[in-house]
C-alpha cells in the first residue's frame, strides 16, 4: 500500500514575522516613516512608493466603511465622514482579510468620537447599518411557514422555542435611529425626521429583499427572549410588563417580517 502523503508546514522565521510587524505597523500610520526592512528593486529610495502604498491601502479601508455606512455619511457629509473614517482605520486596523468584514466596531467608534457628540443617534444609525450588511451576507433559509404555528394546540403554542431565521438582527437604541436611518439610506428622501423618543430596528432577510421595520413597544424585549431560546411563554411574559405591548401583533409581525425560520414545539 502506497503511504500516506503528510504535508509539513514550514515555521515563521523570526525574521520574517519581525518584518511582517514592522510593515503592517507602519502601514496605517502616517507618522510613522517607512520601515528599515523596506527596500527597492532598484536605486531609488523606496519611502515614495511605501507612502503610496500607504495611502492605497487607506483608501480602499476608507472607502469599504462609505459603502456599509452610506446613511452615516449622508448624515455628516462625505468630508466629515472620511476624516472620521481616517482615524478610525488607524485606530482599528483590519483583522479579516474580507473588505466586508472590516468597520465592525465603527458604531462603538463613532459612539466616542468627541467630533460627532451632537449626533448622540449616529451610532445606533450605523448599527443597523452594519446589520444591513450581514442580513445581506447570511445564509439563505426559508422562513417559518404561518400555518406551523396556527397547527398547534394552546399549551404547545405556550412552551414552543423558535429559531431565528440566520438574517434576522435586532437593533435596540434610546433614539429614533430607525426613522433617521430610513430618512437617510434612501437619497430620494430628504433627510429629514418628525419621530422622536426610543426605536428598536428588526432587520430580516426572509428572501432576496432586506427588511428593516420598526419593532412596537416590547417587541424587541420579547424578540430578544425568543431568539435566545426562550419559549413563547416566558418571552411574552417578559414583555408583558412594557406598556403598550401586544402579543397577538408581536407574533404576526414575528411571522410576516421571516424572522423565524424553525420551531421546536
Amino acid at each position: 500500500m502506497p503511504s500516506a502523503h503528510k504535508t509539513v508546514l514550514a515555521p515563521v522565521r523570526s525574521e520574517q514575522l519581525s518584518y511582517s510587524r514592522a510593515f503592517a505597523g507602519a502601514l496605517l500610520d502616517p507618522d510613522m516613516a517607512e520601515p528599515d526592512c523596506v527596500a527597492a528593486l532598484d536605486s531609488r529610495p523606496a519611502g515614495r512608493r511605501f507612502d503610496v502604498y500607504r495611502n492605497n491601502v487607506t483608501v480602499s479601508l476608507v472607502n469599504a466603511l462609505a459603502d456599509t455606512y452610506p446613511a452615516v455619511q449622508r448624515i455628516v457629509g462625505r468630508e466629515f465622514f472620511r476624516a472620521m473614517a481616517r482615524v478610525h482605520v488607524r485606530q482599528s486596523p483590519p483583522a479579516s482579510p474580507l473588505l466586508f468584514e472590516y468597520g465592525r466596531a465603527f458604531a462603538d467608534f463613532i459612539d466616542g468620537f468627541e467630533p460627532a457628540r451632537d449626533l448622540p443617534w449616529l451610532g445606533d444609525v450605523a448599527r443597523i447599518e452594519r446589520a444591513w450588511l450581514d442580513a445581506y451576507h447570511a445564509a439563505d433559509e426559508l422562513p417559518l411557514a404561518a400555518d406551523r404555528l396556527t397547527a398547534l394546540a394552546p399549551e404547545q403554542l405556550e412552551a414552543a422555542r423558535f429559531v431565528a431565521h440566520p438574517a434576522t438582527r435586532i437593533v435596540r437604541s434610546a433614539f429614533p435611529a430607525v426613522s433617521i436611518f430610513a430618512a437617510n439610506r434612501d437619497e430620494t428622501k430628504d433627510g429629514s425626521v418628525e419621530a422622536a423618543g426610543p426605536e428598536d430596528a428588526l432587520i430580516t432577510r426572509p428572501q432576496l429583499e432586506i427588511i428593516v421595520r420598526w419593532l412596537p413597544p416590547g417587541g424587541a424585549e420579547f424578540l430578544e427572549r425568543l431568539l435566545g431560546g426562550a419559549s413563547l411563554g416566558d418571552a411574552a411574559q417578559a414583555a408583558s410588563d412594557i406598556e403598550g405591548f401586544d402579543l397577538a401583533a408581536n407574533i404576526a409581525g414575528m411571522l410576516s417580517s421571516g424572522a423565524i425560520r424553525d420551531i421546536v414545539a
